[in-house]
């Protein structure tokens, strides 16, 4: 593999049909890459393929929370070099919340994650990666998301592990950690409002003083596909959240 470029690679999306994911997929893409894009809305892909129109993207419908779909799922797209994960849908609240709560960021962030590398190492290649997706919060917690700080943390801590169980097979893994980026998602089932009211706050809780683009954050994905000598690393494309 040839350093600093995804020319002639095989990159797979699982969550690229919108934000983070179709933004990287957009960056694959400009260097050069093969996308496989995989999402739970056959309409958002549709619409994704579409919007990228290239006959170097494939989409499938997956349900990144049922493992035999995605067992299944790597078998059917056969072998690839990289892997990005940010597919997940999920509940933020305090400790005090009911249990569903509690308990929706690891089912439908960490365990798709956990799984989604777990299927996809047979067929992943010799000198590839793979790029999970935390989340700021995990170091700089507010005061409404115990167990999503935790999440965020097990996924940082799962990559550092993973760079060293996979190192043999010289297989990288890291892990990027945004801060809020503006997407059609923020918190599931969340109106506009709530959405407006969670970037108008965050811009006075980092350096920055703004929001971030999917595309900066897609930036950093593509960096931690492209250069082989990183490893078992978290990135914060968060505005200088944590500086506050």
């Amino acid at each position: 593999m040839t350093a600093l470029t995804l020319k002639n690679q095989r990159v797979v999306i699982i969550g690229g049909s919108s934000g983070i994911g179709l933004a990287t997929a957009r960056q694959a893409l400009e260097q050069g890459a093969s996308v496989v894009i995989a999402g739970r809305s056959e309409a958002k892909l549709a619409a994704a393929r579409q919007l990228l129109s290239s006959d170097k993207v494939e989409t499938y419908a997956l349900d990144n929370r049922d493992n035999s779909q995605l067992e299944l799922f790597f078998k059917a797209i056969g072998s690839f070099d990289h892997l990005f994960t940010p597919g997940a849908s999920y509940v933020r609240g305090p400790i005090t919340s009911d249990e569903a709560t509690a308990e929706s960021c690891f089912k439908a962030k960490f365990w798709p994650q956990y799984y989604a590398v777990k299927f996809a190492l047979p067929y992943l290649h010799p000198a590839g990666s793979i790029v999970l997706m935390s989340g700021a919060f995990s170091q700089r917690p507010l005061t409404d998301g115990a167990s999503y700080a935790a999440c965020n943390g097990a996924i940082e801590s799962l990559g550092k592990a993973l760079a060293v169980e996979l190192a043999p097979k010289k297989i990288r893994a890291n892990v990027i950690s945004p801060g809020t980026i503006y997407t059609a998602f923020n918190w599931e089932g969340a109106e506009q409002a709530t959405r407006d009211a969670s970037y108008n706050a965050y811009t006075d809780m980092n350096v920055l003083g703004r929001v971030g683009k999917a595309a900066e954050a897609a930036h950093t994905v593509v960096y931690l596909m492209t250069n082989s000598y990183t490893t078992g690393t978290t990135l914060h494309p968060d505005g200088g959240y944590l500086l506050r």
